[in-house]
């Protein structure tokens, strides 16, 4: 048992903290009664046999975070470096004066970026890598901890790191396994131009104010306060604790700061608080926390081979590409890696945006914003599907919190004579967003219109999966507000050579190619009809807004939906039959009606020739992409039914990355090649391939389930899936062989009635929430 901090080591604490004023104490973590069991299958455990460069972090560095506060760490014996990032560290603003053409500034002076909060050194000189040998490090994805371990002069040292949510702090925790002893420094600086202290504070230009702290104890030895640095000398064991935020408050009205709140002196009292307790204890409360939500669901592909086994991650990776012989377990995890990321990054803070939480300096690409395009949808795609639905509340507090500001922008900027998006029906209502956005209400780069559609509609997926009224009753404003936009929005046009007149969205751009003020794009189209559909469904629910639902089921009716040209047999994506973009491009936003949307379906729901279309268009895109961009092909060839090609995109996701290309980095992190020679981690792949992944094994909409509709070769012959939640409010244990369903458990967590089919059969089931129905005989 790891000891509780020793009289010298508290004094150290104490030391390291003594200039401040008196802290408010913050309230009493709960403990649990004892550590969690957890899983050491190996099958829930990633390792490597070599430290992280520290100039390749973000393709080495292994990520820890509780939701807010998080760090990449290099593992190296003997310097141990954390990048530290709290979600709300960003430069930027509201951004309401416009460009001279009508569209948002987008830099990182005026939109802002995501920015690093610190970086932690740990120097132990005596223990550079050439020194020791046997190292390892790991990530165990059930129990949320990275660790180390090696030997150096016969003794094994061990390092354990974790990013604690209930007790808001990172701890690093130093032990070995005999006569060792640990001697060192440790350094906290900051990024903006702090000098290395033991704590700091500082506000931002845009008046952000931000702070962090750490602090250390040991047994067997000293640790001291060495002016800017903490000492250890002659430890046995060793444990620093680190904490840092700012004062950011999801408020418009408060200008997205709590004025009363100081970062600086909030870090302090939370590390001081954490430092009270022994690092068993800090494990054991964090382990339980965290495999909380971890163990949810649980996966098996099949078994893998013992020489598959046997290799570290990377190699495994580089032997899966080369030989081509699927590793289930290796896929497995990297389904189960998405979940520990969506579990450190989002939880009680802002939502995932294009890295995740973890950044390797303070100029990511692109900001490492929130794009509505595509990114931080597909970043919740797995949330709901993986048994991980807590995660999703920071994507809906986000946005409930952005809305007053998104409608201020709308209503005072939208319609400026600049903006070629304009409305040209002279009405303005509701809101909506631009292609970026950051946390202070702001937009970057264009107007982008049927963005509020799209974030609407993915917020109303998880109410399909959840049946909580309390979400649906938060989400409300936001599915009236952008319905009030559409209708001020959609024309009226006569459809050529006919005298039928439809509704069609104003000019837009289908993201991200082809024209830039096309009228009635594919992509807005789908995306309104499908928010219309959801909005009818929520006010009947809530008992709200009678007759405006009635006028939006109206609208709904006259929609145009899009039709297959005669031209190229593909889909259309915009009101031509002629192809006015790229072939290949990236992004399918034609086809959101058929993932994430459900209105195009190979059922016979459907008319034939739509998903003859569809599937067409989805061909010509190709199968070769940036990971975000396989993932959601995989998606769509899931739908599709198509197991061999949604199996291929997986496999090539999982392909690894060199000098940039696009692929999986050495630390399982998805790599987008922007250019030759230069790749930047991108977490949409990491959270959408998982997606494809269940979508492939489980297809929900309310009142309809589907086993195995998609299931490849490679994971036919035994697997099982446990705790996958499916739309209409029920959760899917599944169990497989040779193909066919051997069981599957329905439990209720709120659904009544839903079919259940497989291969053509289908079974009709009645549960009362909180039953549990298992069926079998699916082979006959």
């Amino acid at each position: 048992m790891t000891p509780a901090p020793s009289r010298r080591g508290v004094l150290a604490v104490t030391a390291a903290l003594a200039a401040l004023p008196t802290f408010k104490a913050t309230a009493a973590t709960r403990r649990p009664a004892a550590a969690p069991a957890l899983d050491t299958d190996a099958r829930h455990r990633l390792w490597w046999q070599a430290p992280a460069d520290e100039h390749s972090m973000i393709e080495q560095g292994l990520p820890v975070g509780n939701g807010r506060l998080g760090a990449l760490a290099s593992n190296d014996p003997g310097r141990e470096l954390l990048l530290v990032t709290d979600a709300t560290m960003w430069t930027g603003g509201l951004n309401d004066t416009l460009d001279a053409d009508g569209q948002f500034p987008y830099g990182r002076g005026d939109f802002g970026s995501f920015t690093l909060l610190a970086r932690l050194t740990v120097d132990i000189p005596d223990h550079d890598l050439s020194a020791v040998s046997g190292y390892r490090r790991t990530l165990d994805l059930a129990g949320g901890v990275n660790e180390t371990s090696y030997v150096r002069s016969g003794v094994t040292y061990r390092r354990q790191i974790f990013a604690s949510h209930p007790d808001d702090v990172i701890v690093l925790h130093f032990t070995q396994s005999g006569k060792g002893r640990y001697t060192g420094t440790i350094t906290l600086e900051g990024t903006h131009g702090e000098d290395p202290a033991v704590s700091f504070g500082a506000t931002l230009p845009n008046g952000l104010r931000y702070g962090a702290a750490i602090t250390a104890y040991g047994s067997g030895g000293s640790v001291t306060v060495d002016g800017p640095h903490i000492g250890f000398t002659g430890c046995r064991e060793l444990t620093v604790v680190l904490s840092g935020g700012t004062n950011y408050s999801p408020d418009a009205a408060a200008r997205f700061r709590d004025p009363s709140l100081d970062p600086h002196q909030l870090a302090r009292t939370k590390v001081r608080a954490a430092a009270r307790h022994p690092a068993s204890t800090l494990l054991a409360t964090h382990t339980a926390d965290h495999h909380a939500l971890y163990g949810q669901l649980d996966l098996s592909l099949g078994t893998s081979s013992a020489e598959q086994r046997s290799l570290d991650t990377w190699e495994r990776l580089r032997a899966r590409a080369s030989d081509g012989v699927p590793d289930p377990e290796l896929e497995a995890q990297y389904l189960q890696f998405g979940r520990y990321l969506t579990i450190a990054a989002s939880r009680g803070s802002l939502p995932l945006g294009l890295q995740g939480l973890w950044l390797d300096g303070n100029d990511p690409d692109w900001m490492g914003d929130y794009h509505t395009d595509i990114n931080i949808q597909m970043n919740y795609w797995a949330t709901d599907r993986t048994g991980l639905a807590q995660c999703f509340d920071a994507f809906t507090d986000y946005c409930v919190a952005q809305l007053p500001s998104w409608t201020d922008l709308t209503r005072r900027l939208f319609d400026d004579p600049r903006n070629r998006y304009r409305n040209s029906t002279g009405k303005n209502a509701g809101w909506t967003v631009a292609i970026s956005t950051n946390p202070f209400g702001g937009g970057g780069w264009w107007w982008h219109p049927a963005g509020n559609a799209w974030l609407c509609n993915s917020l109303w997926e998880h109410y399909e999966y959840t049946a909580s009224r309390a979400h649906l009753e938060k989400i409300y404003p936001l599915l009236k507000g952008a319905c009030e936009f559409w209708e001020a929005r959609l024309l009226t046009m006569t459809l050529p050579g006919t005298s039928r007149e439809v509704l069609v969205a104003d000019s837009d751009w289908s993201p991200e190619h082809g024209p830039l003020d096309a009228k009635g794009i594919t992509y807005a189209q789908e995306l309104v009809w499908a928010l219309f559909g959801n909005y009818c469904t929520a006010a009947a629910e809530l008992k709200k807004d009678t007759g405006f639902a009635a006028t939006i089921a109206g609208l709904r009716k006259r929609l145009h939906l899009p039709q297959v040209s005669p031209t190229t047999g593909w889909l259309e994506e915009w009101m031509s039959p002629d192809n006015l973009g790229e072939t290949t491009h990236r992004h399918l936003s034609p086809l959101v009606g058929l993932f994430p949307g459900d209105r195009i379906r190979p059922d016979g729901s459907t008319p034939a020739e739509i998903v003859k279309g569809a599937t067409a268009l989805l061909t010509a895109r190709g199968m070769e992409s940036f990971g975000w961009a396989n993932a959601w092909r995989a998606l769509c060839w899931a739908r599709l039914k198509n197991a061999g090609n949604a199996y291929q995109l997986v496999v090539n996701n999982l392909r690894p990355s060199s000098d940039g290309s696009n692929g999986t980095a050495f630390n399982l992190f998805d790599i987008y090649q922007v250019e030759q020679g230069r790749g930047i981690f991108q977490i949409d792949a990491n959270l959408g391939t998982p997606a494809a992944m269940i979508e492939m094994l489980l297809y929900s909409r309310p009142g309809h389930l589907e086993l195995l509709p998609a299931l490849p070769d490679a994971w036919a012959a035994s697997g099982s899936l446990r705790g996958a939640n499916a739309r209409g409010g029920f959760v899917v244990d599944l169990r497989w062989r040779d193909g066919t369903p051997t069981e599957a458990r329905i439990r209720s967590t709120g659904g009544r009635t839903t079919t259940v089919a497989h291969a053509g059969s289908t079974r009709t089931v009645t549960l009362r929430p909180g039953d549990t129905v298992t069926l079998k005989g699916f082979d006959r």
